[in-house]
């Protein structure tokens, strides 16, 4: 009897002796937060896209009420709402330069070489996993829509002639469609960087133009025409460092054989204004 009862004593002292070093413990490590934190966090969108570059709404509202950010780096937020979110921390908003996605490609169904047609999983990425797809550039766009499937916000759409078009307006820059393209097509960059090539082939002359007939045959004359130090030619293709702090001009566009170079005022492909050009200036 007096065994039985031992054990059930040892145990509810172990318990006791450590349940009251875990309540010691949590008080001397208890870290205090923030009582704002909270509100701040329902003031946010709640998508937790990442735009932002926190991984969600609520490690970005830690860096807004410890001030290591600005409300306005959260590009999904309207203007009211970031302005509600500057007032409720007593900080100033900031100022963010919109982004948006471009896509480096403008070889759409009326301009790219089709080879064959692709019959399978309505998919980009299963598309160049498995033939390719269809079209005789092996580095353009697919056109299976990954890109417009990804985006949380409806910003992206194909058009008619198989290509994503982006809505600067609802576009966050999130990059969910980065991430969804097999070919790494698509770059965020600030909506007022308006100089910007529509290619990703790393071919030259003849070789692009069989394939593309709005591919950038490699010529060069973009960088002659830019100011100095703006544009590199890289693996054939025109480089365009936006970090150079030079002022682009639709100068660089002027003699591009094909229109791989645009000078985008907004969207890119707006009824597909900039596309038909191109494909009109090589014939």
């Amino acid at each position: 009897m007096q065994s039985f009862l031992t054990a059930p004593a040892i145990m509810t002292g172990l318990g006791l002796f450590f349940g009251t070093i875990l309540a010691v413990a949590y008080k001397l490590l208890k870290v205090e937060e923030d009582p704002r934190l909270a509100h701040t966090e329902e003031m946010l969108p709640g998508t937790n896209c990442g735009a932002c570059g926190e991984p969600g709404c609520l490690p970005f509202a830690t860096k807004l009420v410890d001030n290591e950010v600005e409300p306005s780096a959260c590009t999904v937020a309207s203007s009211d709402d970031i302005e509600a979110i500057a007032d409720f921390l007593g900080v100033d908003a900031g100022k963010a330069t919109k982004r948006v996605a471009r896509l480096h490609c403008a070889g759409g169904r009326r301009e790219a070489f089709q080879i064959a047609e692709y019959h399978g999983f309505e998919s980009c990425r299963a598309a160049a996993v498995v033939s390719g797809g269809g079209k005789g550039c092996s580095w353009g766009c697919l056109g299976l829509s990954d890109c417009d499937i990804a985006c949380d916000f409806d910003a992206i759409h194909m058009n008619e002639n198989g290509l994503p078009v982006v809505d600067v307006e609802l576009c966050t820059a999130c990059g969910d469609c980065v991430d969804a393209c097999p070919r790494d097509l698509f770059e965020l960059l600030p909506l007022d960087q308006k100089l910007f090539v529509q290619c990703n082939t790393p071919l030259e002359g003849e070789a692009v133009t069989v394939l593309c007939s709005v591919g950038c045959d490699g010529c060069a004359k973009c960088a002659a025409d830019a100011p100095e130090g703006l544009i590199e030619m890289k693996n054939e293709l025109p480089i365009i460092d936006y970090t150079s702090g030079i002022a682009a001009s639709p100068k660089a566009t002027g003699r591009c054989p094909t229109g791989a170079i645009q000078w985008l005022e907004s969207g890119q492909f707006i009824d597909n204004q900039e596309s038909e050009r191109g494909h009109a200036q090589l014939h």
